[in-house]
């Protein structure tokens, strides 16, 4: 019996799951696997279009439709509840949809290793789903961080009131906007990046390109950058051993 599984997304043709996994089931010679993307203009596709398919097993949940597909779900595991943003769903044997988060995994371990003393602080760049993500992980870190946008509300801050005092305390800046996806690789949040030192580290959730424009301006300034690569590829293996439980 053919095991299929997919993503759930929206403009995925780019998507790193699909190509990921298709690798790994011709590794493994898991044969009797698939994988493909599910590419929907509103979520409220998913319960015509997608929920109503047979033999899926698992759904990988992207951008941008972490936070809406709550509502179309049978339960939450209890991270995924905290956190308020899936992007793993496992078909349990009754058939019921049972979302996870994955990401904060992906994010926390490999950040981690980046982590010396005086990374206390971090600036999360977006509010979005990814966003919460991030900062669940932190939290499990002890990292204290704030958000920006680009409006101003009670709980997050402004690009324009990073100053360099602020840039001095908060020595983890984290990008989680799509800003500098390719092919739009030339853009990129909008920071001082002569704020950035040794002391910094600019994480960017993006992996294509693999040095974005954010990522690029703040290593001239000599900062450690890494991108959003490791981070996927431990969220699928953990959204693989949650689908095969």
């Amino acid at each position: 019996m053919t095991r299929r599984f997919g993503l759930i997304g929206k403009n995925i043709d780019y998507s790193f799951s699909r190509n990921y996994f298709d690798k790994k089931f011709e590794r493994e010679k898991l044969k009797n696997n698939t994988y493909e993307n599910f590419d929907i203009d509103t979520i409220d596709l998913f319960s015509t279009a997608v929920k109503t398919q047979k033999d899926i097993c698992g759904y990988n949940v992207t951008i941008p439709y972490k936070q809406d597909i709550i509502s179309h779900l049978d339960s939450l595991s209890k991270t995924a509840k905290k956190i308020g943003a899936v992007n793993t769903i496992r078909v349990t044997k009754k058939g019921n949809l049972k979302g996870y988060n994955t990401d904060w995994y992906g994010f926390y371990h490999s950040l981690k290793p980046l982590l010396k003393f005086h990374h206390k602080r971090a600036l999360i760049l977006g509010t979005g789903g990814a966003s919460k993500a991030v900062k669940y992980a932190l939290k499990k870190l002890n990292i204290k961080y704030l958000q920006v946008s680009r409006t101003k509300t009670d709980k997050t801050i402004t690009y324009s009131e990073i100053t360099a005092e602020l840039m001095q305390k908060y020595t983890i800046v984290i990008n989680t906007t799509p800003l500098g996806t390719s092919p739009d690789i030339q853009n990129k949040p909008a920071l001082d990046y002569s704020l950035f030192s040794p002391r910094h580290i600019a994480y960017d959730l993006i992996y294509n390109p693999e040095q974005t424009s954010f990522m690029h301006h703040a290593k001239q300034h000599g900062a450690i950058v890494k991108n959003g690569y490791e981070m996927l590829v431990l969220q699928a293996e953990k959204a693989w051993r949650i689908w095969n439980r």
